[in-house]
């Protein structure tokens, strides 16, 4: 149980101190994962940035995630899906996606401040979250971030679910994780406080680390 994200991020740099765990940047996910990252960059004096994905859902379940959608456009389905689905709402899964792009370089744009983004290209790439459920959108995450040639990546998170620490240790170079535990229902469950981050404090912690950061 973590007090809260500072505390979370606190404990995970310890972790990573210990592993010896060498990385040039950190890229966390929006919103609380922000301030999880913000701890560790602070910790290590390294530059801190933000990366997105977003879950894209069938058009005819909106409730249902069929996939994410990242930064550049690409369309990450969820394995399973119906190939009958994608081909009959092919069009409107496209339209889907180049909207939620969109949005989500808007909020990009908007949490940075107008600061120019981190290139990951050749760097040792540190993608932090305050918890992992599914794992599938950070999924997301990690394929944009090889698309955009980083040189590694290593995810490092206070909490994930067993399911998601397995499939995801299959895509990166290694996954941190401070607590696995066998049951696992939400992230806010490994809580104290958990309260929500605003986009204001996101773009706080973001100034500040570009203001210190080496």
């Amino acid at each position: 149980m973590f007090q809260d994200r500072r505390q979370a991020g606190r404990s995970l740099a310890q972790a990573l101190k210990s592993k010896g765990i060498d990385f040039d940047l950190v890229m966390a996910v929006p919103r609380g994962g922000v301030i999880v990252g913000e701890e560790v960059a602070s910790c290590f004096g390294k530059p801190l940035d933000v990366v997105m994905a977003k879950k894209i859902d069938d058009p005819c379940l909106p409730d249902y995630a069929i996939g994410a959608v990242t930064p550049d456009g690409e369309i990450l389905l969820h394995e399973g899906v119906d190939n009958e689905l994608i081909a009959r709402d092919h069009d409107e899964i496209i339209k889907l996606a180049e909207r939620i792009k969109n949005e989500i370089n808007s909020r990009l744009k908007e949490f940075r401040n107008y600061h120019q983004p981190l290139n990951p290209k050749d760097k040792r790439v540190l993608l932090v979250d305050d918890g992992i459920a599914s794992g599938f959108t950070i999924k997301g995450a990690v394929s944009y971030l090889q698309r955009l040639q980083a040189r590694q990546v290593f995810i490092a998170v206070p909490v994930c679910s067993n399911s998601a620490f397995t499939s995801l240790s299959k895509i990166v170079d290694e996954i941190i994780c401070l607590e696995i535990p066998r049951a696992f229902y939400a992230v806010g469950q490994f809580y104290q406080d958990f309260a929500g981050v605003e986009d204001s404090e996101v773009i706080e912690s973001l100034t500040r680390i570009s203001q210190t950061s080496g």
